[in-house]
């Protein structure tokens, strides 16, 4: 039976399931945007046909959110609304909203007044495309567009009336780093948004790498248009894995190995192309609250042309930070334990130092002259 439009947030009550983290006195719970619309949980004016504009036929999203004992569902829309902030976990190519593992609930045991938003979004996880997308539907300018709209659809921002600071901040990882790139500066206020890109695959700068991108996304959709081609992919799927964990989980490598087998062929070679075919150089140079984390064994991220894009950017070099490690960085796996599990506390603690300053910023307010 649907119910009434309520607002603004008690969204929350409409889990598709829910249960507890894998990090101690940690609980979470999973949405359908389509289903909280249909239940009325979100109105069709807010949601502003996000999932029509974005090519998906649904948009799926996991919370965390620290509690020593199970939160009654009464009162999950208080324990969601009544926080200093958001943080919000964007993946990349192949991957899904568990790539960042223990990160979401170790950020959320650190700082109570924050709940972890891990999104499935650009057609990988359970936020699949409607059809076949296009490079311009799946690329990361789309894809932050997708995600900004989302956030407003589901009414996390401070809203009119309310007092108290409230931050969104976003961490992306590799595509999803790069996506950061490209949030819409004139849509946030002053200390409203901190951005985290790790590992971004923003390859502007890179052409070498960029020509590898659109070669993969070319044999792949070979493959998905001639099936004969299928021994291609034998060979290709294990590099690309290889490539894009090394360093990683055990964790990570199975889902990222179990992703690329879920995800329709053209949605795989579409985004790889799209990655490799992007020249949009529209970068607001807004990047007070913005920090990046490369490793310096990333085959997937070249360091040095990073480095010489960020620095055309004008980025802050004190916003950089060059660690030990591969594209998982973050990712503490069997060959990598030592260096990789001190890059994770410096994420957790980056995080919380953005959000720590964004706090400030708007209790201080914007200084003019």
């Amino acid at each position: 039976m649907t119910t009434s439009v309520r607002y603004p947030l008690d969204w929350p009550r409409g889990y598709l399931s829910r249960g507890t983290g894998e990090i101690p006195n940690t609980q979470t719970a999973t949405y359908s945007l389509k289903k909280l619309v249909n239940d009325g949980y979100i109105g069709k004016k807010d949601e502003g046909g996000l999932l029509i504009d974005g090519g998906l036929s649904d948009l799926i999203w996991e919370v965390t959110w620290a509690d020593n004992a199970k939160t009654p569902d009464d009162q999950l829309e208080a324990r969601f609304d009544e926080v200093q902030g958001y943080v919000i976990f964007i993946h990349g190519w192949t991957g899904n909203h568990t790539i960042f593992e223990d990160l979401p609930g170790m950020i959320v045991n650190s700082n109570r007044r924050l709940i972890a938003i891990s999104v499935d979004h650009n057609g990988f996880g359970k936020s699949v495309f409607a059809q076949d997308p296009r490079v311009e539907t799946c690329n990361p300018p789309a894809a932050m567009r997708t995600i900004e709209r989302w956030v407003n659809a589901i009414k996390i921002r401070r809203q009119r009336g309310e007092t108290t600071p409230k931050v969104i901040n976003f961490v992306g990882h590799s595509m999803g780093g790069a996506t950061l790139f490209y949030t819409n500066p004139m849509s946030w206020s002053f200390g409203e948004m901190t951005r985290y890109a790790l590992a971004p695959a923003l390859l502007l700068e890179d052409e070498t790498t960029q020509t590898f991108y659109r070669g993969l996304g070319l044999a792949i959709d070979l493959v998905n248009r001639i099936p004969a081609f299928e021994i291609i992919e034998r060979f290709v799927k294990p590099q690309i894995i290889s490539a894009l964990c090394s360093g990683a989980s055990d964790f990570i490598k199975s889902a990222h190995d179990s992703q690329y087998s879920l995800t329709p062929r053209a949605t795989t070679a579409t985004t790889l192309t799209a990655m490799g075919v992007l020249k949009d150089w529209e970068i607001p140079r807004d990047f007070g609250l913005f920090r990046v984390m490369l490793g310096h064994r990333d085959a997937l991220v070249g360091l040095t042309p990073m480095l010489d894009l960020v620095s055309k950017l004008e980025f802050p070099t004190s916003n950089i930070r060059v660690v030990p490690g591969s594209h998982y960085m973050f990712s503490v796996g069997r060959d990598s334990a030592f260096q990789h599990a001190q890059n994770r506390d410096l994420v957790i603690e980056d995080i919380l130092t953005l959000h720590d300053r964004a706090v400030e910023k708007q209790k201080s307010g914007q200084r003019v002259g």
